[in-house]
């Protein structure tokens, strides 16, 4: 984990004070919606073409845990998504879509270096990392229209146009990047993907910058969204803590294989979806900001849950 890894969160939160506080001059708080669009294209071309799709294949050596990874994330995860908001944050609709789009994309970096803590099956978490991004790519516009149709408070035509725009674009650019230069494997192994991976954060928080000078003075006025959100996430990580514990000793999972799982249910992926709102909800900077809240609370619980896992695994080696 190197220390742009460990010091992500910060470096967001930086990057939303400094929107913040230049959204406080007119002239830039006018202005700055207009980067937002350039920056997400690039933050999402850049990420799509550091994880190639080539490694499909592996997942499926593995079926049965590759199909309570899908049931898990993709059909289990967006329903406990909603079940909780409706309990907790139905009088929010923003910060309830925010939470449910935070929780239906699985993470796709960090909860290897969680799983690696916790001492789970690393290969096999890895295997299932191109399945986990490409789903939520397909199911993110379905989602999308499912539980904000469910709210009746958004414009659903034009929310799924930008998300396909903004999901597929750079999806499909980065495919291309990778066709045409497969003969020159060196240059894209050595020199563009490493750009792209390392300049990923710098992408993200130049729109977050962008979306919080042009937004700054009413998300001042909201910061009381992290008290409103920590009550739903904390009750979302243990329940899945618990199902994905529960799934790992009735389908008889190897220990390291059960704690695979665990990270990979409950790890997020807040960059994607919050790629996703900042372009289908420019207007609507209360689900950018439960976005980028999520992360405050879920790496620390990330932290807590590794060093669990690993209590449980040397119990359980103790006893054997």
């Amino acid at each position: 984990m190197n220390i742009v890894e460990k010091l992500q969160t910060v470096i967001i939160l930086i990057a939303v004070g400094t929107g913040l506080l230049l959204g406080q001059l007119s002239l830039v708080e006018q202005h700055a919606e207009m980067f937002i669009i350039p920056f997400l294209l690039l933050m999402l071309y850049g990420l799509f073409l550091t994880i190639p799709l080539t490694g499909l294949k592996n997942a499926f050596k593995n079926i049965t845990f590759l199909s309570t990874n899908i049931v898990l994330n993709f059909l289990w995860t967006p329903l406990l998504a909603w079940g909780l908001g409706a309990i907790f944050l139905s009088e929010y609709p923003a910060i309830w879509l925010g939470f449910i789009l935070l929780l239906v994309t699985p993470c796709t970096d960090w909860y290897l270096i969680f799983t690696s803590i916790a001492k789970g099956n690393i290969p096999l978490s890895t295997s299932v990392l191109p399945v986990n991004l490409l789903l939520q790519i397909l199911l993110l516009p379905i989602y999308l229209f499912i539980f904000s149709g469910t709210m009746e408070t958004f414009e659903l035509s034009t929310v799924l146009e930008n998300v396909l725009f903004v999901l597929f674009v750079p999806f499909i650019l980065a495919s291309l990047t990778r066709y045409f230069l497969k003969k020159k494997k060196k240059v894209l192994e050595k020199k563009v993907i490493p750009f792209f991976a390392s300049s990923q954060i710098v992408f993200l928080c130049l729109t977050i910058v962008a979306m919080f000078a042009s937004q700054g003075s009413y998300l001042l006025n909201n910061l009381g969204i992290i008290l409103i959100m920590f009550l739903p996430l904390l009750l979302y990580f243990s329940i899945n803590f618990i199902v994905a514990q529960t799934a790992g000793k009735l389908l008889n999972f190897r220990y390291e294989d059960t704690i695979s799982l665990n990270i990979t249910i409950i790890a997020r992926n807040s960059p994607v979806a919050l790629a996703l709102v900042l372009i289908a909800f420019p207007d609507q900077p209360l689900i950018a900001l439960a976005l980028i809240i999520g992360p405050l609370i879920e790496l620390p619980v990330l932290a807590i849950i590794a060093q669990l896992l690993l209590k449980i695994g040397k119990v359980k080696t103790e006893n054997i």
